[in-house]
């Protein structure tokens, strides 16, 4: 379909588009690993859906694909199927279309990636090469025009739709997927989406998914802010729950989805559908409702007193820890590193920090959470029993074992409950290092992603844009590697960390002033936020032989080696020696250094400080 026709059609009269697939196919076939997947299994079933939303009066249905891209299906074991199932699901389209016997536009469905905010780590030409290829296979097949829907993340949309216009001049529809609170869940206002694709040639812009049809209004007058784009409207049925293993969403009335097709039609929507839940019951309600109604001439900008509030956006603020205000003057800062329990009992675990901590030289235990994803108690909740003590932390948090929804939750009992203040954001060991290697890592986000989470909290915001009624005020600190095999990539994910929040870095045991000089070089000769340093005082030639070639991201150059092996019996004085060293150095060029005590003697480390 060529471009100017269905501006055409947006300027003569109202579309209405399909509603709900994958809540339709749920309940017609039941849970299924990958809904897209059905286009080759059950073909019939999609076919049947397509056909119920054309006899209800829908003039566009989308094509069962909006998941049948490279990263969604290759963890599937489906990657070389993603041009079979994009054909596929065209061809079941087309052939819905031509049992109708009436004209119906057929919309390449197009969703984000499904790899959540990681996706902003990737290149962006990665990104497109992505895109392009699903939609490719798309139009290859016949779609009269693209839908890019329920994305989260503008700079996302923004990428599949510079990949389609690389070789394509179909239509293209886009949409986001907004948050209660008026954002979508990266942040961005409606105003200032559509300010920003309205630079882009596209056809139609709009909103979709999460919200139901009254909280999806404000959204769409929102973008009437800025006028030249016809607007779309498919918003839920309301918000679902999970009853025993189904998903439900609420008996909306048809009649309900009706009213909110009128008050859309009055904004200047041009294009409107369903979205989750919705169902040909609610498409046919809505096309009778629009059947008789001239659209509005053209999006109108209207007073703001008739628009949802602004979320208000929160001013950045310096951390209150102890430990940030001591470096920020410019004192160098010590932390002592300790494991967690294994069991229940704490008193072994008080009695050594209240050792370290004695005499005031260490200025904070930063505890370790599930090393090599072994099971142990809860760095988090230590951290709360600890700084009820009086001690501070800086308890580490993975990106393993919880989704996002579990890290904030962490994070806000962290910062309301348990009076903790500074976090270390990892990713985390994988389970097949540790004693459960049967279980699976979440890794809903890396490390990247959770200072995100943690820098969105101090804002007085949620990851999905949600205001908190408050915000916290974590000091951030990150992980970070100088002897890294890829430097390359170590420094690029260090860069991004800062750039996403991070206030300090704490680095990977260093056994030579050398490595840090060297990554020094090449970073520019200065590091955005202030350094901890690594400091392990090596015991034996063994321990170092085995954490040079058996621990990732360790190493041990081979001056200190031959030390270690040439001092025999005396090796562990060596080992002490150089790490006095490594500390002294330490307080000349760095923020603070962190001890890490050997084989959990934490007794042993104090001599450093002596």
């Amino acid at each position: 379909m060529k471009i100017e026709d269905f501006n055409q059609r947006l300027h003569n009269g109202i579309l209405v588009a399909d509603g709900a697939m994958g809540s339709m196919l749920y309940e017609a076939v039941g849970p299924q690993r990958c809904f897209d997947e059905l286009n080759v299994a059950h073909p019939e079933a999609v076919f049947r859906i397509h056909q119920a939303y054309i006899e209800a009066g829908a003039s566009i249905i989308e094509t069962n694909t909006f998941g049948a891209n490279r990263p969604k299906l290759t963890p599937l074991g489906l990657g070389d199927q993603v041009a079979q199932i994009n054909h596929r699901g065209v061809k079941i389209a087309r052939e819905a279309r031509e049992a109708a016997s009436r004209e119906v536009l057929i919309a390449g469905s197009i969703g984000p990636l499904g790899i959540l905010r990681q996706v902003r780590a990737l290149p962006v030409e990665e990104i497109r090469l992505v895109f392009r290829e699903q939609a490719l296979a798309l139009e290859e097949r016949g779609v009269d025009l693209f839908i890019l829907e329920t994305f989260s993340d503008l700079e996302e949309l923004l990428a599949a739709i510079d990949a389609i216009r690389s070789f394509s001049s179909l239509p293209i529809v886009a949409e986001l997927t907004f948050s209660e609170e008026g954002t979508t869940f990266g942040g961005t206002l409606p105003r200032e989406a559509a300010a920003r694709l309205k630079e882009k040639n596209v056809q139609a812009i709009g909103a979709n998914c999460t919200l139901g049809p009254q909280l999806l209004l404000p959204i769409l007058q929102e973008f009437t802010s800025v006028e030249g784009l016809p607007l779309t409207a498919m918003p839920n049925a309301g918000f679902p729950k999970r009853v025993g293993d189904r998903v439900v969403y609420p008996r909306s009335s048809p009649d309900y989805f009706a009213l909110f097709a009128r008050e859309a039609a009055d904004l200047g929507v041009r294009l409107i559908g369903g979205c989750c839940g919705t169902t040909p019951e609610h498409i046919r309600a809505l096309a009778e409702a629009v059947q008789l109604r001239r659209p509005t001439p053209s999006p109108v900008s209207r007073a703001v007193t008739e628009v949802a509030p602004e979320p208000r956006r929160p001013v950045a603020r310096q951390p209150e820890s102890a430990l940030w205000k001591k470096i920020q003057s410019g004192q160098f800062v010590v932390s002592v590193e300790i494991d967690p329990p294994k069991g229940v009992s704490l008193e072994r675990i008080f009695e050594q920090v209240d050792k370290l901590m004695a005499g005031g030289r260490v200025d904070a235990i930063d505890i370790n959470s599930g090393t090599l994803a072994r099971v142990g108690m809860d760095a988090i909740i230590l951290a709360g029993a600890l700084e009820a003590r009086g001690v501070q932390t800086i308890p580490h948090l993975t990106t393993r074992d919880l989704n996002i929804i579990g890290l904030q939750a962490v994070l806000l009992g962290a910062w309301a409950v348990s009076g903790v203040r500074n976090i270390l954001a990892i990713t985390g060991d994988p389970p097949s290092l540790g004693d459960h290697p049967e279980t699976s890592g979440v890794y809903e986000i890396d490390s990247i992603g959770l200072v995100r989470i943690l820098a969105r909290l101090n804002q007085g915001a949620d990851w999905a844009g949600k205001t908190l009624g408050g915000a916290t005020n974590f000091t951030i600190g990150v992980a970070l590697n100088p002897v890294a095999d890829d430097l390359d990539t170590e420094i690029e994910r260090f860069l991004a960390k800062v750039e996403a929040g991070a206030h300090f870095a704490m680095t990977q045991p260093l056994f030579d002033p050398d490595h840090w000089h060297s990554f020094l070089r090449r970073i520019g000769g200065k590091t955005p936020v202030p350094v901890l340093a690594g400091v392990w005082p090596l015991t034996s030639y063994k321990q170092a032989l085995r954490l040079n070639h058996e621990v990732p991201g360790i190493l041990v150059p081979d001056s200190v080696l031959k030390e270690l092996e040439a001092a025999g019996n005396s090796a562990r004085d060596a080992g002490f020696s150089l790490a006095r060293r490594m500390l002294q150095w330490a307080r000349s060029e760095l923020a603070g250094a962190y001890l890490i005590p050997p084989f959990k003697r934490y007794e042993e480390v104090m001599e450093l400080l002596d």
